[in-house]
């Protein structure tokens, strides 16, 4: 199965991507099965997941107080503003999964840093090691490079925000049935993908601005 794990929709407050648009995209680039992993809310997920449950994961980018994690297999929605700590006990509470996304970004405010992954390393599923809006290929590198060295499986999401970056990165891996099979499944992935143009951004940008014309 080729998947990305990291992908936003319209229910993301960045992001302006339909249902119809994201189904397209994926079989344009060969995707089997996309994580929808919107921020702080599983709305968008459940929906999709509830039309296609055979290629959509549901799952949940969630802002801690000390940078973002990323839940897959949910069922409950975990509310941001949580330690990682107590964050990372909700989600393993439902028996979903949690790694840390973009981690060692040095130009996004949201990633963990290594100060606080070393605190939690032993508590994480997974770690993002190939995120495609990194404008930093090193960055990316360095948290395969930590991965390695913790023993963690390591995944791949394109970050989309837009129809045109899904599947930018992605994980060519064995097929799985639930949670724990998933990440043996992970273990014996190979990661693919390149980066996307650093004006990506700008989609994003202009989903926020947008969508604040629309609520006035």
């Amino acid at each position: 199965m080729r998947l990305d794990l990291h992908c936003h929709t319209r229910h993301s407050r960045d992001s302006l991507m339909t249902y119809d648009a994201l189904l397209r995209r994926m079989d344009r680039r060969g995707m089997d099965m996309v994580a929808i992993t919107d921020h702080n809310t599983i709305a968008g997920a459940l929906a999709f997941h509830a039309r296609a449950p055979e290629r959509i994961l549901v799952g949940e980018e969630i802002k801690t107080t000390c940078g973002e994690l990323i839940a897959l297999f949910l069922e409950d929605e975990v509310p941001p503003g949580l330690s990682p700590e107590e964050t990372i006990a909700r989600v393993h509470a439902q028996g979903a999964l949690v790694g840390a996304s973009h981690p060692l970004d040095r130009l996004r405010g949201e990633a963990l840093g290594m100060e606080n992954l070393e605190l939690i390393r032993r508590k994480l599923d997974f770690l993002e090691v190939f995120n495609a809006r990194m404008t930093f290929s090193n960055d990316n590198r360095l948290a395969r490079e930590m991965a390695a060295r913790w023993g963690l499986p390591g995944s791949a999401g394109s970050d989309a925000h837009a129809p045109s970056e899904v599947g930018r990165a992605y994980v060519d891996m064995p097929a799985f049935d639930g949670p724990q099979d998933f990440l043996d499944s992970l273990s014996l992935g190979q990661i693919g993908g390149r980066l996307s143009n650093p004006f990506v951004h700008f989609h994003s940008t202009y989903a926020k601005w947008r969508k604040r014309l629309e609520a006035r």
